[in-house]
């Protein structure tokens, strides 16, 4: 197994269509390829290992440029979450400021969810179309209760992402789940706000808000537990201290803080997995290691290869 740099250049001209029917044809069980949250999901998916590897072992296919050249076409494809990250730190910077929390419209709310979910929907099916698909939920995808209830909120049905991801041939949701492809573990954690973070970041309702945190922290360590050891471990956020120093984008008082998880620190030191796969933080894009274990931040629709 090894891993290899993508290339995050323009477009490279190849004939898309050629290569899309290549990769219907070849079989699907040579690589694993892994995406940053395009749109608040982490993402792999498999391709052909002769498509993946051109001379040199780098890769033949430019996937970051086949994706950019069919956007040009659908600039919807890569997906968005702008709306609710817009509202989420709108609110964030009211309380700073004493203020009180804002009430955005339903209409608003209802745009920003189908935001996030049309672009969700359409970057996974069209993933689906050449390789299998394996996804892990970030911070802002909807379990069906959560959306039952938004619904309920807004006086709007809301279309059910759990449910919808199912229908897609060639997808799997693997929140908290292991998989194991042609004999190598690969662990799936669902984003989780980790007790470290309330205690940091001190949100509003500070003692609400750790009291969910320790239920997710503690869901979390008993799904790691139960992974026990890993060859790859898919995860949201980054492990605390690396590859996780929040930037200008956020809230001028979370700037340059750690948002990462020390739960997943710890489980990362302790059981060593070969490769890491983290986002959220998307200022944090990059690799780092941790002992023996190579730890990426694929950032914004980023992607790395693993051969298997």
């Amino acid at each position: 197994m090894g891993v290899y740099d993508s290339s995050f250049g323009e477009f490279s001209g190849s004939d898309v269509n050629q290569i899309l029917e290549r990769m219907k044809e070849e079989p699907l069980n040579e690589l694993v390829v892994s995406f940053g949250r395009p749109w608040e999901h982490y993402m792999s998916f498999v391709v052909p290992r002769d498509l993946a590897m051109g001379e040199g072992k780098r890769p033949a296919v430019d996937l970051w440029g086949l994706l950019k050249g069919v956007v040009r076409k659908d600039p919807l494809l890569l997906g968005s979450a702008n709306l609710m990250r817009k509202m989420a730190f709108e609110n964030v910077e009211r309380q700073k400021q004493g203020l009180d929390k804002k009430e955005f419209s339903s209409t608003q709310r209802k745009r920003a969810f189908m935001e996030a979910y049309t672009s969700s929907m359409k970057v996974v099916k069209y993933l689906a179309r050449f390789a299998p698909v394996y996804t892990i939920y970030g911070n802002v995808e909807s379990s069906n209760s959560e959306t039952r209830r938004i619904s309920k909120e807004i006086k709007f049905p809301l279309p059910f992402l759990t449910d919808d991801l199912k229908e897609v041939n060639g997808v799997r949701v693997i929140n908290n789940r292991l998989v194991d492809f042609n004999g190598v573990k690969i662990g799936g954690l669902q984003y989780f706000v980790d007790t470290n973070w309330v205690q940091d970041f001190k949100p509003k309702e500070y003692r609400r808000r750790m009291r969910k945190a320790k239920v997710q922290t503690d869901k979390a360590k008993d799904v790691l537990r139960r992974f026990e050891e890993v060859d790859v471990l898919v995860h949201h956020q980054p492990p605390y201290g690396f590859l996780d120093k929040v930037g200008p984008m956020a809230p001028k008082h979370w700037q340059g803080k750690h948002a990462g998880s020390r739960l997943i620190l710890d489980y990362i030191k302790r059981k060593q997995p070969r490769y890491a796969f983290c986002g959220h933080i998307h200022e944090g894009e990059g690799m780092s290691k941790i002992g023996r274990t190579e730890v990426y931040n694929l950032g914004v629709c980023r992607y790395k290869l693993i051969t298997l």
